[in-house]
């Protein structure tokens, strides 16, 4: 009896395991589980623009400080902050009596001006008075008239409006302060945000590289009107924009070129102030091989991506690139065209393993990213060095 027991449990055991290799549910006994699914792209030569990401900064179009042109104690906010506003708003009420009482009189001096005037004029045909008495009363007028328009403009002004259409920001002054006592107190800023612009800055060096390439006749220039805009959280910025202005001289700090390009920007997404990346085209190419940055990983030979072979088998492929096109990498050398190249699912593509190839669909929802993915020169767990064999999974 004490001899059976043991045989029992070791056929129970190996029950258990036979149950473990089997298949999904209405495969015939003893079949595997399927390959794995990836995505794949097949390789095909076509004409790419060679891009360049460089850094740059929002800027608002028109930025306008609204100051106080006349002293006095603030009433009143006229404006809700933070909020669009059209040039022509008013934005603050300043106490303006002592600018009305100024303005009556300065209406008064100048109604007696004009009465005095009008009495010279006839007076002066029959030589009643003279002609330098005639002279000084029309001075009288003319002086009269600038007083008033100088008293009605301080009055006008105590109700200072928006220079320009645009958001408005926090106000920075507050009802009862005393502003414009020595100084033009600033009041608050208006800033056009539609379109914005984006400063950024090239390599003098990287230019007149570029333009070597293209008189060599090895690429040619690209349209670099139109750009694109790369967000902090590296997403693409819907709306393209348009390039308005290159500078004619270098920074003799950084060695750079500056450059100004304007986004539409209707719902306000974009504020200044914020770090961006500016992608600019820069040369065209006929026939170039592109593969997406994802693709490529690093290993301690350097560059690879993963691949598909006629069998279905996962095979590590050496290449080289140079330049960038968009999202992609341009590739030197390591494919010419036809190989299916492994873009999502890196992570069940073992070197030598089975997959089952699924094309894939640019913009669809992707797994994470491997460790190492796009970098020249790290090693991935889990992927063999090209060249080496893969190594046996340890039991």
């Amino acid at each position: 009896m004490r001899k059976t027991l043991p045989l029992l449990v070791l056929a129970l055991l190996a029950a258990c395991g036979d149950d473990g290799k089997k298949g999904p549910p209405g495969a015939p006994p003893g079949a595997g589980m399927p390959p794995p699914e990836v995505d794949v792209i097949t390789i095909a030569a076509g004409s790419a623009t060679i891009t360049q990401d460089l850094p740059g900064r929002l800027q608002a179009v028109r930025s306008a400080q609204v100051r106080a042109r006349v002293e006095g104690v603030v009433e009143k906010r006229l404006f809700a902050e933070g909020t669009d506003i059209a040039a022509g708003t008013p934005l603050f009420q300043i106490d303006a009596r002592t600018y009305q009482a100024q303005a009556a009189a300065a209406d008064a001096d100048l109604a007696a001006a004009k009465a005095v005037f009008d009495r010279y004029t006839p007076l002066l045909a029959i030589k009643a008075v003279s002609q330098q008495e005639f002279d000084a009363a029309q001075a009288r007028v003319k002086q009269a008239e600038a007083a008033a328009a100088k008293a009605k403009l301080d009055q006008e002004n105590a109700v200072p409006p928006a220079p320009i259409s645009g958001r408005i920001g926090r106000a920075l002054v507050t009802e009862g302060a005393l502003v414009g006592k020595g100084e033009a107190t600033h009041l608050v800023t208006i800033e056009q945000l539609d379109p914005i612009r984006v400063e950024f800055s090239q390599s003098y060096s990287d230019l007149l590289r570029l333009q070597q390439a293209v008189k060599s006749g090895k690429q040619k220039k690209a349209d670099s009107a139109k750009v694109e805009l790369v967000l902090e959280d590296g997403s693409l910025y819907p709306e393209k924009g348009r390039l308005q202005f290159t500078d004619l001289a270098v920074d003799p700090n950084s060695g750079a070129v500056i450059l100004r390009a304007e986004f539409p920007n209707p719902r306000r997404d974009l504020l200044p102030g914020t770090f961006v990346r500016v992608r600019f085209p820069q040369t065209q190419l006929d026939e170039a091989i592109r593969v997406p940055q994802r693709a490529v990983q690093g290993g301690a030979q350097g560059q690879f991506v993963m691949t598909v072979d006629a069998e279905g088998k996962v095979a590590p492929r050496p290449i080289k690139t140079s330049a960038m096109s968009g999202g992609d990498f341009i590739v030197d050398s390591g494919l010419k065209g036809g190989e299916q190249v492994i873009v999502n699912g890196l992570q069940k593509a073992r070197p030598g393993s089975a997959v089952k190839p699924v094309p894939w669909t640019p913009g669809a929802p992707l797994l994470a990213a491997p460790p190492g993915a796009g970098k020249p020169a790290e090693a991935v767990p889990g992927a063999a060095a090209p060249g080496t064999k893969p190594s046996e999974e340890k039991k």
